[in-house]
């Protein structure tokens, strides 16, 4: 049903099989309204959607046995999979919705729903914890209910998980989703969130829901806006779904790569899509507003499409983490966000043990960079014969042991072990210098401080201690160095290059 072709970080590159056809994740799904969709649904597909979301509460109070009969790929007219929301984002917005369970969930049985949702009840944001959790107690019985008629279906039911900012409730609704058997996980409540911009809130709530499930595919919820899509990729989301494309046309709001603008600031279109090339901004000005939101809502798919292969192409780099950490600039939140990266171990898994590029080392978060923890522990498990280590600033060539500057030292020292230092990377002894990301890494050399890399002063203290070396020396003044020794409470000798041992 679910295989995983390509990753990086907990983003990876899938193919989601359905009865409707297979689907490449990560993916973008457009919502579709089932009664009165703007844009076309050919139109979506020509486009390269091959999975969209559209509503089964509406269709059933509109078509009921109509829609049973033609089934909801006939309704909306699109050929390929398509996921139906049993009515939680009404719940959502008015509170109830006057269905059952097990008939909602009967209905998308019949429509032939390629990925039904149980009828949940959404946390939104900013319930107390008491609230949230009976939300997701009536998530959880009606999950169960569901199952009970969704027992002989070939769909891929999506289990709701909900708790929105509460993590124990969002690993307590996952966990038990995914007891149940559910397929797919479906993340619920973050269109309040993202909203608000509470970016680092989002993370965390993917996170907790990452940890209980990290293999099954991974669906968030109203994920709509652009700057959420490297993050939610990098996290382990494999779908999102939204009407933004539609809803921020109407309001005049003209997607960018670095988030979004209304049509009445811009001076220029910064876009060459279809929409961009096709019309000026002088044209789009012009038009009836019923056209011109019709043309801007193609332009945001365009660029929500955009998104995603662009950070499908991150993936298949090895340069997700860069991606991620390039996007999050374009807002403080979603920096905020960002920074979350450092403690999560959940990266890992996914990242591959070497990459055919060299990882680009910026600034201090990329310390905690799957790659950069891999090789310290590495490290730490180096032992040494020798006494004596002599330590020396990391050079621009690599591997170390191939430089001139290392076969000078090894001479003036021949009975010493050698490693040279990296900022981000930590300790790295000679004779392991080539293995990445070691000799696969380009590193900014500008000043740095030592304040910012506390896991260069772990490095080097674990390095010290577990090889019990009696004479430390610094080949070469480095104040980086030096302030990292005496952190560490080491003696180091310095040496000047020209100096004799």
């Amino acid at each position: 049903m679910f295989e995983i072709r390509h990753s990086d970080l907990a983003g990876r590159i899938g193919r989601l099989t359905t009865p409707h056809g297979t689907v490449e994740t990560p993916a973008f799904v457009p919502v579709v309204h089932p009664v009165r969709q703007a844009i076309s649904t050919q139109l979506l597909k020509k486009m390269g959607f091959s999975l969209v979301i559209t509503n089964a509460y509406i269709a059933l109070r509109h078509y009921g046995d109509e829609a049973r009969h033609r089934g909801i790929h006939d309704v909306i007219n699109f050929d390929g999979a398509v996921m139906t929301d049993s009515g939680g984002y009404q719940v959502l917005e008015y509170g109830s919705v006057e269905v059952e369970p097990a008939v909602i969930a009967q209905f998308e049985k019949d429509i032939r729903s390629d990925i039904p949702i149980p009828l949940d009840k959404p946390t939104g944001y900013g319930l107390d914890h008491e609230l949230a959790k009976e939300y997701v107690d009536i998530t959880l019985r009606n999950a169960r209910e569901t199952l009970r008629v969704a027992n002989d279906s070939d769909a891929i039911w999506a289990g709701p998980v909900q708790g929105a900012e509460h993590s124990d409730l969002v690993e307590h609704s996952a966990r038990e989703l995914d007891s149940m058997g559910f397929k797919l996980i479906a993340l619920g409540s973050p269109v309040e969130l993202m909203e608000a911009y509470e970016f680092a809130t989002l993370a965390r709530m993917i996170v907790a829901a990452k940890r209980v499930i990290p293999s099954k595919p991974v669906h968030l919820f109203g994920a709509g806006h652009p700057l959420t899509i490297p993050l939610a990729v990098a996290l382990g989301c494999d779908l999102f779904d939204s009407a933004s494309y539609m809803l921020y046309a109407k309001d005049g709001r003209y997607m960018t790569p670095t988030g979004t603008a209304r049509l009445a600031e811009l001076t220029y279109l910064p876009c060459q899509c279809p929409v961009c090339s096709t019309y000026s901004l002088q044209d789009l000005h012009g038009m009836e507003k019923e056209e011109r939101t019709a043309e801007i809502a193609k332009h945001n798919l365009h660029a929500l499409k955009g998104e995603v292969d662009a950070v499908k192409q991150a993936i298949i780099d090895g340069r997700l983490w860069e991606y991620v950490m390039q996007k999050a600039r374009a807002h403080p939140k979603l920096m905020e966000a960002a920074r979350l990266f450092a403690d999560l171990e959940l990266l890992e898994a996914g990242t591959p043990l070497f990459k055919e590029k060299a990882i680009y080392f910026y600034e201090p978060i990329d310390q905690y960079r799957p790659e950069a923890r891999r090789y310290r522990r590495m490290a730490s498990e180096f032992r040494s014969p020798r006494k004596k280590l002599v330590l020396c600033p990391e050079g621009e060539l690599h591997p170390f042991y191939s430089t001139r500057s290392f076969r000078e030292i090894v001479r003036k020292y021949p009975d010493a072990q050698v490693c040279s230092c990296n900022p981000f990377l930590g300790i790295i002894p000679a004779e392991i210098s080539d293995v990445f990301p070691a000799s696969h890494n380009i590193t900014v050399r500008s000043d740095h401080s030592l304040d910012d890399y506390p896991s260069f002063v772990d490095s080097l203290r674990g390095f010290a201690a577990n090889n019990g070396f009696e004479e430390i020396i610094l080949e070469g003044r480095d104040e980086f160095i030096e302030s990292a020794a005496r952190a560490a409470m080491l003696n180091v000798r310095v040496v000047g290059r020209d100096d004799q041992p």
